[in-house]
């Protein structure tokens, strides 16, 4: 039954995707009319989107599998929040390139290897809404466009904590930093 409802929620959301990139498609074309707008493809965006979505669902870990895979070799665990929120708390073991900085660049510098096993976690994995951590939208969780920006740049080899936890659990390995005043 559970496998049944997957099914059909997986095919009401790749048909919700359908429609928005037709609706895309659509807005792609009177944007190319706009000035500025050659370097925003949002039907590429769309079409990233769908191809990365069965990916993410087969990618979710529970907290018990993030940690072992965390341990193993060519293991990356990165947190793409801001250098501020890093610096006052994250994973043991995290590196920290905020989402807004990823290029080509900057992600080779910090995952030299695009075949290394990358680990995301964001926000919304934790129930503890208090700085560094408070709750985005559950819509606009960090977490998505983080796998799909990865996976856009060349790094497939993804996976993302799929739990709800708090920092305060101890298998989450959470490193407190300071406060600012």
């Amino acid at each position: 039954m559970l496998s049944r409802r997957k099914s059909v929620r997986n095919s009401l959301i790749c048909g919700l995707i359908a429609i928005a990139t037709f609706i895309g498609i659509g807005l792609a074309a009177s944007a190319q009319e706009a000035p500025g707008s050659a370097e925003i493809d949002y039907v590429g965006f769309m079409d990233l989107t769908g191809e990365v979505f069965e990916l993410r669902e087969d990618r979710l870990l529970t907290l018990e599998d993030f940690n072992a895979m965390a341990a193993e070799p060519n293991t990356i665990i990165l947190d793409a929040r801001s250098q501020y929120a890093f610096d006052m708390g994250h994973i043991e073991g995290a590196v920290n390139l905020p989402f807004s900085d990823f290029t080509d660049e900057k992600l080779a510098e910090m995952i030299p290897n695009k075949d290394s096993r990358v680990l995301i976690y964001c926000n919304n994995n934790f129930t503890d809404d208090a700085e560094p951590i408070p709750l985005k939208r559950i819509s606009l969780a960090l977490n998505i466009p983080t796998f799909i920006n990865l996976y856009g740049y060349g790094y497939e080899n993804i996976y993302e904590l799929g739990v709800l936890t708090e920092t305060t659990n101890a298998n989450v390995n959470w490193v407190a930093g300071e406060i600012p005043l």
